[in-house]
């Protein structure tokens, strides 16, 4: 199922979730211009690698679990995680606060990436992408506006409103019984960094986030019922 579009009223811009596209974007447009033969090593120097994380002394490759989220293996890899950031992130930021909404994407991208090293610890494969991070976006979308509905695209091409809770308990099902049913590394995608990264986002959003501001902008957005600039 592909979400379009969630239908939860914001009053703020997402100036913060913009910027995360924007400079994904061009972090994978750099990837694109670098010489052929250099573009795996590229990976290879910036992705998480748990192997070299663990084994290494040097705090060169302490760097990787954060460059790591704004790499991408390819432009679907990279649409795919944009469109999920684009549909879930405003709300999420309206909610946290564009600081606090930095920090607590870049937490869950830490918190995904710790999850993967913990389960394959000896991989050599560089781990990247923001999946990790936007995961954690989900699990906070989950726990702040579980009601809200959600116009998504089912593999039959017909369009339906979804509760986001339903949503996005069916998609965490999904990477948790791939992550539980294959082999580290069978795939070729880290899915215990996106169970982390959501898992990491159910508890982080709940310390960080204001409740009153949540209540005060969830009320102005119903009564206005229109996205306005803060």
């Amino acid at each position: 199922m592909i979400p379009l579009r969630d239908i939860q009223p914001r009053l703020g811009r997402p100036w913060v979730t913009w910027a995360l596209i924007a400079l994904n974007i061009g972090i994978f447009a750099f990837q694109l211009v670098l010489p052929a033969e250099l573009r795996p090593l590229f990976l290879r120097r910036w992705g998480l690698i748990p192997a070299y994380l663990l084994q290494h002394e040097d705090p060169g490759p302490w760097i990787t679990p954060i460059s790591s989220m704004f790499l991408h293996g390819g432009l679907l890899h990279l649409l795919g995680n944009l469109w999920f950031l684009q549909v879930f992130g405003d709300n999420v930021e309206d909610a946290l606060g564009h600081v606090r909404y930095v920090a607590f994407y870049l937490a869950c991208g830490l918190g995904a990436a710790a999850a993967q090293v913990a389960v394959d610890p000896e991989a050599t494969v560089p781990m990247v992408g923001a999946s990790g991070a936007i995961a954690g976006v989900l699990g906070a979308y989950l726990t702040l506006f579980p009601r809200a509905r959600v116009l998504t695209l089912t593999p039959i091409f017909l369009l339906i409103e979804i509760p986001a809770w339903v949503f996005l308990m069916l998609w965490f099902v999904l990477q948790a019984v791939q992550g539980l049913t294959r082999a580290p590394g069978e795939s070729g995608v880290a899915w215990w960094a996106h169970i982390g990264g959501f898992c990491a986002g159910l508890l982080l959003v709940r310390v960080m986030v204001s409740r009153r501001r949540l209540e005060e902008r969830l009320a102005l957005a119903q009564r206005a019922s229109i996205e306005v600039d803060e």
